[in-house]
């Protein structure tokens, strides 16, 4: 009896911390910006070309992060998630500000 006892004592006190920590599962705190800490800034863009590590987009203006319309080529980052699109497709795009401070590409999808 004493041991279910302490068993569920310890169970009851350390939930809370392990609940919390999964809480933020998917959540980079390294990030400086308000907008990039949760899950990046998204866009929507034209995908102009997708080469090995880079894609060139033209895209309207991203107020979350300051930036004017433009057309620019980009960095995508290793193990991005990249959709079933093709130059001149309007994509959506995820934006994540690395350690550097500068931002890349995360993700680029269909825009649906």
């Amino acid at each position: 009896m004493r041991k279910l006892i302490l068993t569920l004592t310890l169970a009851t006190l350390t939930a809370p911390a392990a609940l919390a920590q999964s809480d933020m599962s998917g959540h980079d705190m390294t990030m400086g910006d308000h907008a990039t800490m949760d899950h990046g800034v998204h866009a929507e863009a034209t995908l102009n070309s997708l080469s090995d590590g880079t894609a060139n987009v033209s895209h309207g203006p991203i107020p979350d992060i300051g930036w004017p319309a433009m057309t620019m080529d980009m960095t995508v980052l290793d193990g991005a998630e990249i959709g079933a699109i093709e130059p001149g497709d309007e994509v959506m795009m995820m934006l994540e500000k690395g350690p550097d401070g500068m931002f890349a590409i995360r993700a680029l999808m269909p825009k649906e």
